[in-house]
């Protein structure tokens, strides 16, 4: 395979690839910006940085997990908040990183709880030596209403915050934003105008991962009681395509540059963020669950797939599928697609006659005595629900029918 050029400039710094730490549990320390560095991770964001004002006292245990059937790690809630080492200790591992790292990509992130500390917390990280600086406005388990998500759904405050950064440092900036808010596109209009260069997206989702039935109380326990807390991992992927698609169609913001996050796990799940138009990548949870070496895997499948798609440069894929993501009212309703059932395949378990009677129109037959499914094509309406519930794909997409009284034609339709 010939090596594809997986290099990528973000709000002009340029990365050999776009995966990085995101600013979380993963780059916490020296120790562990290094080790990610030397495995071959295209950048860094290290552990948000607060005031020297602002205490941090860590609950334990402090992590819980949402598993389905026999998948652990569906989803992932965190009750951690922003690096509790001391803010000299994390200005000294900046340095540190930057001065034995020199050509790889450091990006401070940083969260005040005023104007002043903004500005004072980008000047000491801009001394340090940070390539770039992300503001957190979206941390949901903060002690403090003065930070994190908060903040992140007031347009007026990041706005103000955003200006309070750049005058204390020049060097490019990402907001990075909040889901827990219904239009991200407004504070994101509000950010750039305040001097944001750039939007990173998304942190992670209020929850309540788990609920102990014998306790009565949510997970993970903390002295009897538990909190609303912070949800990411593989099941939040849905939510941060969605927020990034709509940011990149929205008016005025259609050349916003963004840093994708949000259940990136596989060299599939970065190809998605960067459809949508992600120029960098960060990861958390994944690490957590396999280490920084999924990297190595990351990089090689995204190659992979960039020679299957004739493509030299990463660049060349970002925001391909921005275009074909349209409001619902614009999707064609002309035609139905109705399964083709694949016998061979079939491993007769039963399961779509199952779902299609009890959770969709009764379209899928049974055969009792050849344990055979079929489809009664006067009650399919096409919706593929027996496709997706099928263990062994033996369920696809098979004949069109135009609707009675429509003008297109089935040979023109894409699937």
């Amino acid at each position: 395979m010939t090596k594809k050029d997986l290099s990528i400039t973000f709000l002009g710094v340029k990365f050999p690839n776009p995966f990085c730490l995101s600013s979380s549990p993963v780059g916490n320390c020296y120790d562990m910006c290094k080790k990610a560095y030397e495995v071959g991770w295209g950048g860094v964001v290290f552990k948000t940085i607060g005031p020297k004002s602002y205490f941090i006292d860590e609950v334990s245990p402090r992590f819980d997990k949402l598993n389905k059937e026999n998948t652990p790690f569906v989803g992932f809630k965190n009750m951690e908040q922003i690096a509790e080492h001391s803010l000299e200790e994390n200005l000294r591992d900046l340095k540190r990183l930057k001065a034995e790292f020199p050509n790889q990509v450091l990006i401070a992130s940083i969260m005040g709880n005023s104007e002043e500390t903004w500005e004072d917390l980008a000047r000491k990280v801009t001394e340090c030596g940070a390539d770039m600086i992300e503001m957190n406005l979206s941390c949901p388990q903060m002690t403090s209403h003065a930070m994190g998500s908060d903040v992140g759904t007031n347009p007026e405050l990041c706005k103000k915050y955003c200006q309070a950064v750049k005058r204390g440092s020049k060097l490019p900036m990402m907001a990075k934003m909040t889901p827990n808010i219904t239009d991200m596109a407004v504070v994101a209009k509000a950010c750039l105008e305040g001097g944001a260069d750039g939007i990173a997206a998304i942190n992670t989702i209020k929850s309540i991962c788990n609920i102990d039935l014998d306790k009565k109380v949510g997970l993970p326990i903390v002295d009897g009681k538990s909190a609303i807390s912070g949800y990411s991992g593989k099941a939040v992927k849905p939510v941060a395509l969605r927020f990034i698609q709509q940011m990149r169609t929205a008016p005025g913001l259609e050349n916003v540059e963004i840093s994708g996050i949000g259940g990136i796990e596989t060299w599939e799940d970065a190809a998605e963020f960067i459809l949508v138009g992600a120029k960098t990548l960060q990861v958390t949870t994944g690490i957590m669950q396999y280490g920084y070496r999924i990297v190595e895997d990351m990089k090689n499948g995204l190659q992979h797939y960039m020679e299957e798609q004739h493509v030299d440069h990463l660049e060349e894929l970002v925001g391909l599928a921005n275009k074909n993501i349209i409001p619902a009212e614009e999707l064609n309703r002309d035609y139905i697609v109705r399964p083709n059932i694949d016998l061979d395949k079939c491993i007769k378990c039963g399961r779509c006659y199952i779902s299609c009677y009890d959770g969709g129109h009764q379209a899928i037959e049974w055969n009792a005595e050849k344990r055979e499914p079929s489809c009664n094509t006067d009650k399919c309406v096409g919706c593929l629900l027996c496709g997706h519930v099928c263990p062994v794909g033996a369920i696809k997409p098979g004949k069109i029918t135009i609707k009675p009284g429509r003008k297109c034609k089935a040979s023109d339709i894409k699937l």
